[in-house]
């Protein structure tokens, strides 16, 4: 049996902070070991839980939860982080991405795709995951500057497996999701996230998926191969 998901849940809402641990908690496989209200509380429960994700608010009583998000991800490069926000907006997202977070969630979501989050950090903390992350890039692309923002792939063209990976990538679908609709490993999952970042020449997700739109390898409205 594999090891339970350790969580820290950081809300300053106790109503909402309830709600989630209560939500969190009876996932399957997920346990909660610490949860507070507020960022100057957030760093040193981390420390002494050591868990394997965090899932805190962007807006927290006494500091912006992306600046805090930060702090960890400088702190623990390996610490699944899973942004909550009750803001919708492409703003909030590319900033939650540039912070270095592992999955960006509306508190409208429905519960599934929390819990999908949670397992996606706790086994790609490095790889950024969203709903609708395609179509915020497509709508980032037609008012940025057109000049390349990433080094163009120049290795092998990608294979039709890595063609459905690099869908599945644009759908902001989680990496053990993504496993499981390719009945395929957890592992051989990352292993194919990783040949198509290195194809593309991208570091990560929002950077893949862009150079792949520049390609015309996928639609920007539905990130399908075109």
């Amino acid at each position: 049996m594999e090891d339970s998901i350790t969580v820290v849940v950081v809300d300053g809402h106790t109503l909402t902070r309830y709600g989630l641990t209560r939500l969190v908690g009876a996932g399957a496989g997920i346990t909660i070991v610490g949860e507070c209200g507020l960022a100057s509380e957030a760093l040193a429960l981390v420390a002494s839980a050591q868990p394997d994700v965090v899932v805190l608010d962007v807006a927290l009583p006494d500091a912006d939860g992306l600046q805090l998000a930060r702090q960890l991800r400088d702190r623990h490069a390996e610490l699944g982080i899973v942004v909550l926000t009750a803001e919708a907006g492409d703003d909030i997202l590319f900033r939650a991405l540039e912070t270095g977070v592992s999955a960006f969630v509306e508190k409208t979501a429905p519960n599934a795709e929390v819990l999908a989050a949670i397992r996606h950090a706790a086994v790609a903390a490095a790889s950024f995951t969203a709903t609708g992350l395609g179509r915020a890039l497509a709508r980032r692309g037609r008012v940025a500057d057109p000049a390349p923002a990433v080094i163009e792939p120049t290795g092998p063209a990608l294979s039709p497996r890595e063609l459905e990976v690099l869908s599945l990538l644009a759908t902001g679908l989680p990496v053990p999701a993504m496993a499981a609709t390719l009945f395929v490993s957890l592992s051989t999952a990352k292993t194919y996230v990783s040949r198509v970042y290195e194809k593309l020449g991208a570091t990560n997700r929002a950077n893949a998926i862009m150079a792949a739109m520049r390609l015309g390898l996928i639609t920007p409205e539905l990130g399908i191969p075109a």
